[in-house]
């Protein structure tokens, strides 16, 4: 437990009157996120987000029970909120819509950005200086992995702690458990008393991604090897930090839909260009 908080305190990228808005969704990785910095931040300059999916057989309700509770107990400010109420369509539907438009698209990926932009904008409405993600050690190797095997140099140097803030419209993100392995998450959490989530997510389990594939590659090697995940991200962080600050990397455009960042060379954004795709694009 003590180096899972001094690992958090030595990676610490903001001051103490810095306004953190804390993604949360329930899982072990969040409660050791909220349950740390709630112990080295001042309550007063937290929040919480938590955003529900809405996927069959796996409601979530119940797992951020300790969420809510907690941030009463310590007078948060918490938002609760929805796929459904952000873009009008659950995760389900989406998914649904999906297979019947032929895209080859996983659960994942529309999760994963409709997730980024709900609490982008919350965080931005609202104030906050910095939104804290319970990204572990283990997350983070995976996505420089897969950065690497597509040769997207701009995603390496954006995933990195100093990278470039390429909107004024990002809230800047920060990873504080980045270097912790999610086997200590999971032993911190246990050992605070935290009640596991029984239900894996279905659309994991059904449709593996290659996420899922890397993952189950890079735990081999680490065990044959302990170690090789975090000198893995501390070779990546070491090999591109030279690069960061002149990545020279121009501005995102706007997205004509939605008016959030987009790709460059793109006037929509992914996340509008997929809704669309499965006529779920409020283009009015």
């Amino acid at each position: 437990m003590l180096r899972v908080v001094n690992e958090v305190r030595r990676y610490e990228m903001f001051h103490p009157n810095d306004r953190l808005l804390l993604a949360v969704s329930g899982g072990k990785d969040s409660f050791v996120l909220f349950d740390v910095i709630s112990r080295i931040h001042k309550p007063s300059k937290l929040g919480v987000i938590t955003v529900s999916e809405g996927i069959e057989g796996y409601n979530r309700d119940e797992d951020v029970v300790w969420v809510l509770k907690s941030c009463r107990e310590l007078g948060v400010d918490c938002v609760k909120t929805s796929f459904k109420e952000a873009v009008g369509h659950d995760l389900k539907d989406l998914v649904e819509r999906s297979i019947k438009s032929n895209l080859n698209v996983s659960p994942c990926t529309f999760c994963g950005m409709i997730r980024r932009r709900i609490v982008n904008r919350y965080a931005r409405e609202l104030g906050y200086d910095k939104v804290l993600t319970a990204h572990n050690l283990d997350d983070e190797v995976q996505t420089a992995f897969i950065n690497m095997l597509r040769g997207d140099l701009n995603r390496l140097l954006q995933s990195h702690p100093k990278g470039p803030r390429l909107s004024d419209l990002f809230v800047r993100r920060v990873k504080p458990l980045r270097k912790v392995y999610e086997w200590e998450c999971a032993v911190y959490a246990y050992l605070r008393g935290f009640k596991f989530q029984e239900v894996e997510c279905p659309y994991i389990l059904s449709r593996p991604t290659l996420r899922a594939k890397i993952r189950e590659y890079l735990y081999r090697l680490e065990g044959v090897k302990p170690g090789t995940l975090l000198g893995f991200l501390d070779f990546v962080d070491e090999l591109i930090v030279k690069y960061v600050s002149n990545a020279g990397i121009p501005p995102l455009p706007i997205c004509r839909f939605c008016g959030e960042p987009t790709a460059h060379n793109r006037t929509i954004c992914k996340t509008c260009e997929l809704l669309s795709k499965v006529g779920a694009l409020d283009e009015g």
